[in-house]
């Protein structure tokens, strides 16, 4: 408690929400973000806010998707090079279709991508379906490493602040993501 300068007192115990969507807005992560990232950022609402947010949460991961779907239909690695109108409209790859693809069951776990890619107007081959999951997949992983990077740093900052060979500590999680994704 002594290292939380709104606070009286330097014992007991204390619950912190990170709040940490804008952690980066001060430049802290302009390595690790990416192209589709700042194309992100540059059109959302709160441009140059909310950083980290943008990068991890349920809120974006399926634009994040959907982005790289368009680049790499543009650059003739998927869908023979085509997009649809849909394909192209913002928002339409929600991330429940992240959830939905990366939840499927049946022997490749393909059929959801191509029913999700038909929905946009596509026609998609087996690869085509094969590389949206795999991209899902890497979205989310990626969203997950972030999240456990970040609360591992903390976790450590509140160690050596109490200058602990060991720590207890309970981590609370809220959110779409969390709730619904498949792992």
């Amino acid at each position: 408690m002594r290292n939380l300068q709104l606070l009286d007192g330097d014992e007991g115990q204390m619950c912190v929400n990170t709040e940490w969507g804008a952690f980066g807005d001060d430049g802290g992560l302009e390595d690790l973000r990416t192209d589709i990232d700042r194309e992100i950022d540059a059109g959302s609402l709160n441009p140059g806010k909310q950083l980290f947010e943008k990068m991890i949460s349920g809120m974006y991961m399926g634009e994040l998707v959907r982005l790289i779907l368009v680049k790499m239909a543009r650059d003739q690695l998927l869908f023979q090079g085509k997009t649809t109108p849909e394909l192209l409209t913002t928002g339409c790859f929600s991330t429940n279709h992240i959830f939905t693809i990366e939840s499927d069951n049946d022997e490749e776990g393909l059929a959801s991508s191509e029913k999700v890619l038909r929905s946009l107007g596509l026609d998609p081959t087996a690869d085509d379906c094969a590389a949206t999951r795999r991209i899902c997949q890497i979205v989310s992983t990626r969203a997950a490493h972030l999240c456990a990077s970040t609360l591992a740093a903390v976790m450590r900052q509140i160690r050596d602040n109490k200058a602990a060979e060991k720590l207890r500590i309970t981590i609370g999680v809220d959110g779409s993501v969390y709730k619904n994704h498949p792992e």
